[in-house]
């Protein structure tokens, strides 16, 4: 007996949710508890890497144990077909037709919800890790640097390295939108979202002050050659963290500095840089219309 754990996540047209990955990884645990010899299989768009659903022997399966999402659609037909010679569950699932052959072709269904009678999803259960919450706040093309700005070809660095790192990514904007849910209204909702990151990873200058605003530590790239205006911030804020456009290409370095904005000293530097100034622009701001010409 060996069984074959698959979901809506092992098909190449289907999708990977966070909530039938997780169903998937409790019937894992679950069969792994009891020491029932099995498999899960994955998508090869989503994990390339692992076992794929489209490679599998179907002779080497007893059983096959569909999890999560609704059971409909030409995919589950495929399942049915393929491994016909398979006792086939499927296990927390949504049956919308009770008389579907996608539903009738299982010898045994344990839905989630059906006929208005639901139980918890199965994700509710499965074991989860804290990682990082971290926004990505990045520049767009700043034409007022000419040929000195890289914003391509750095954010194509950062993102390309920041999709390796296992951290939960909220991509952000600082600019704000009265009409647009995707976007904050005023600087206080953006504050507060700051305020509950763990590490912000920026090319714009606004990503970088108002980070460390908020206490949090920040992992500045300057999207320009030579150093332009993000540079100058970290210079004045004597902010540690930052990268120049012309080392970004080089994933060590951006290791090396998400460590230190990971660790206890990189978050202590953070919460120092917090603290409240005395800006001497809007002192010398005063000084100036005090002593301006009269008109």
């Amino acid at each position: 007996m060996r069984t074959l754990v698959i979901g809506w996540a092992s098909f190449r047209h289907g999708e990977a949710t966070a909530g039938d990955v997780l169903s998937m990884r409790r019937i894992d645990e679950a069969l792994s508890a009891v020491g029932m010899p099995h498999d899960l299989a994955w998508s090869p768009v989503y994990r390339p890497d692992a076992l794929s659903y489209e490679e599998v022997d179907p002779a080497r399966y007893s059983h096959v144990v569909f999890v999560c999402g609704p059971a409909h659609g030409w995919q589950i037909r495929e399942v049915h077909r393929r491994f016909a010679h398979c006792w086939r569950i499927a296990v927390g699932v949504t049956v919308i037709d009770p008389d579907d052959d996608t539903v009738t072709g299982f010898d045994h269904v344990l839905p989630r919800d059906h006929g208005g009678i639901a139980v918890p999803d199965l994700s509710t259960e499965a074991a989860t890790d804290e990682v990082l919450v971290t926004g990505i706040i990045l520049a767009p093309e700043q034409r007022e640097y000419g040929d000195a700005g890289r914003h391509a070809d750095v954010h194509s660095a950062v993102t390309e390295w920041i999709a390796g790192i296992d951290c939960g990514r909220v991509p952000l904007d600082t600019r704000l939108a009265s009409k647009d849910w995707e976007r904050c209204e005023t600087p206080d909702q953006f504050t507060s979202i700051l305020s509950h990151l763990d590490i912000v990873v920026t090319t714009r200058l606004h990503g970088l002050v108002l980070g460390l605003r908020a206490g949090v530590p920040v992992l500045a790239v300057d999207p320009v050659a030579g150093g332009g205006k993000v540079t100058a911030q970290a210079d004045a804020l004597g902010w540690p963290a930052l990268i120049p456009a012309e080392e970004v290409v080089r994933p060590e370095i951006l290791d090396s500095w998400w460590r230190w904005c990971s660790s206890v000293q990189g978050r202590a530097v953070a919460a120092l840089r917090a603290l409240p100034t005395d800006n001497r622009l809007v002192q010398d701001l005063v000084k100036a219309l005090k002593t301006g010409p009269m008109r």
